[in-house]
């Protein structure tokens, strides 16, 4: 798919998926897009763990509540390490920001349909859960989950602001 049409249909997802697996070799190459992101000093921060064993992703999808995550083949569940470098700062937020819009962005060229459970993820304890759940280690944060497979609807990206809202140039 070319990377502007890419852009231009990925969308959030939120609907139940088809009963079609997605092929290990293809979530190899979504997770490897994640992996590609720029990171902030090449730190590297963000981690991911790939459910596919079906009763932890119906356990998952009991914690949230949710048809979508229900049944989706793969939950991909992002992790990030806090590493602050000797000038003071970190760039764990932008490295998984970073990491999660490429793995979207593959997700969507492939076929697939997806989204990012962020604020979901950090409400009413529901990352404490997960990460009892799946053994995350307490140096890693759980940032957000993010359900792939074969949409059962079509969907489209939302309405966005006009570009001159959001754009200023200085000429």
């Amino acid at each position: 798919m070319d990377f502007f049409k890419t852009v231009a249909e990925r969308h959030s997802y939120r609907s139940k998926f088809k009963a079609a697996e997605v092929p290990e070799s293809d979530v190899v190459k979504i997770i490897d897009a994640g992996l590609r992101a720029p990171s902030g000093c090449n730190a590297q921060t963000t981690s991911f763990i790939v459910v596919v064993n079906k009763q932890l992703r119906e356990e998952i999808a009991k914690i949230f509540n949710s048809d979508n995550l229900a049944t989706a083949p793969v939950i991909i569940v992002v992790t990030t390490k806090k590493i602050t470098f000797d000038f003071g700062l970190d760039f764990e937020l932008e490295d998984y920001g970073a990491a999660v819009e490429n793995i979207l962005l593959a997700v969507t060229a492939m076929g697939y349909a997806s989204l990012w459970l962020d604020g979901g993820t950090r409400l009413g304890g529901t990352d404490s859960a997960l990460a009892k759940l799946l053994d995350v280690p307490a140096d890693l944060q759980i940032r957000t989950i993010m359900p792939i497979g074969v949409p059962e609807n079509p969907g489209k990206q939302a309405a966005r602001k006009p570009f001159d809202e959001r754009v200023t140039w200085k000429r």
